[in-house]
């Protein structure tokens, strides 16, 4: 049998029952779009955690206080000394540093006049905004004093909350408890993971360790120049910090080890969310394995004639193989266009939805529904290439 016929064939048998053959399709269609679709997520997730992360740049080392196995809770463990401000002072002239950023964060309230607001308070160095890639929109950052005055420089929500469309630089303002004039307005920098950068106020990080009472900053960040190795600059801030403490009971947490540990478990959850979605592949795949069971009893006369005219078992099974999985692959490609479908309309109604298609999951998907068909159709394959001719053509 030429391969030619053996396609038309397999062709014929799909189109003689279209309302079959597009039911049987249908079911590994949901499973492929399923698939589809939460890959889909976790990749929109993915691409969108990392981009929160890397808009503060990536050439950042963080050091928190307290010796951790685990990275983010250092900044909250006890510790046996504290990381002080004169520890990021002495981190200035490392080679490569470009800032030393002393960071201390909490929440109070800022008033001025009638007006109250509770919000976050985060005390910084003055190189926060070329450390965090921040733009001042108007006025300037908190300037570099060796006794810092009090100054308060606010996000654009803050200033709008608490002035509206009135001029703010020059006001005095209550930051917990303390007076503090306005010397500047940051330019919008929206959310990161739910947190507003907007609705904050910055004063200096000293002012702030009075103002939490305080002794130890809760991290500080250093930046450094490019083409620094950041390995070599982390093992000079730790030569330096062990110096100063005579022990090594702090933590160093560089953006790269931080984006390379975010990737790898953003990339677990994709294949988690993937291998959920397959289950509903799994129903697709009985549902083929019921339907070439049932075309096989009922198309015995024509395995037969088959079998009569010369076709050997290997045909007659490649052939149920072929149509099982032209089936499977059809429901394949509905399922992934259907989704691309979706995934479009919902990029048009809400654009800020971490919703991506990924496309070697795609070609993956419509090999594995490709996969699937071959493996349902086995045995109603072997099932036709065993009947014996003489039998099947007395059947009826």
């Amino acid at each position: 049998m030429r391969v030619a016929d053996a396609m038309m064939l397999v062709g014929r048998s799909v189109r003689s029952s279209p309302l079959r053959s597009l039911l049987t399709a249908l079911g590994i269609a949901i499973g492929i779009a399923a698939v589809t679709l939460l890959t889909s997520i976790g990749a929109g997730v993915r691409q969108y955690v990392l981009e929160q992360f890397t808009q503060f740049g990536t050439r950042i080392i963080a050091i928190q206080p307290g010796k951790t196995s685990t990275q983010g809770m250092g900044g909250i463990l006890s510790t046996t000394r504290p990381l002080t401000i004169a520890d990021a002072h002495s981190l200035r002239n490392l080679p490569g540093v470009t800032s030393v950023l002393p960071v201390v964060q909490g929440t109070g309230e800022i008033s001025t006049g009638p007006r109250t607001r509770a919000s976050e308070i985060i005390g910084v160095g003055t190189g926060m905004p070329e450390a965090w890639n921040f733009r001042v929109a108007q006025g300037r950052f908190l300037p570099d004093d060796d006794n810092p005055r009090p100054f308060v420089v606010l996000g654009q929500k803050m200033k709008q909350e608490l002035f509206g469309n009135r001029p703010a630089l020059g006001e005095w303002l209550q930051v917990g408890g303390m007076r503090f004039r306005v010397i500047g307005v940051m330019d919008s920098k929206g959310q990161m993971l739910g947190f507003d950068l907007d609705d904050v106020v910055y004063i200096a990080a000293e002012h702030a360790l009075a103002l939490f009472d305080r002794d130890s900053l809760m991290e500080i960040d250093v930046t450094f120049a490019p083409g620094h190795d950041p390995a070599s600059v982390s093992e000079a801030i730790r030569r330096t910090l062990v110096l100063r403490h005579g022990e090594e009971d702090f933590t160093r947490v560089t953006q790269d080890q931080m984006l390379e540990s975010l990737d790898r478990i953003l990339s677990v959850l994709t294949l988690s969310v993937a291998a959920l979605g397959s289950i509903s592949l799994l129903v697709g795949g009985v549902g083929i394995l019921t339907i070439m069971t049932t075309t096989v009893r009922e198309r015995t006369s024509e395995v037969g004639l088959l079998r009569a005219l010369g076709s050997t078992q290997k045909q007659v099974m490649v052939l149920f193989l072929g149509e099982a999985i032209v089936l499977s692959v059809l429901g394949g490609l509905l399922g992934i266009l259907s989704i691309l479908a979706l995934v479009g309309v919902l990029d048009w109604l809400a654009p800020n939805l971490p919703l991506q298609a990924n496309w070697p999951y795609l070609g993956l998907s419509l090999l594995l529904s490709a996969l699937v068909g071959l493996v349902a159709g086995v045995t109603p394959a072997l099932e036709a290439a065993r009947l014996d001719p003489i039998e099947a053509l007395r059947a009826e």
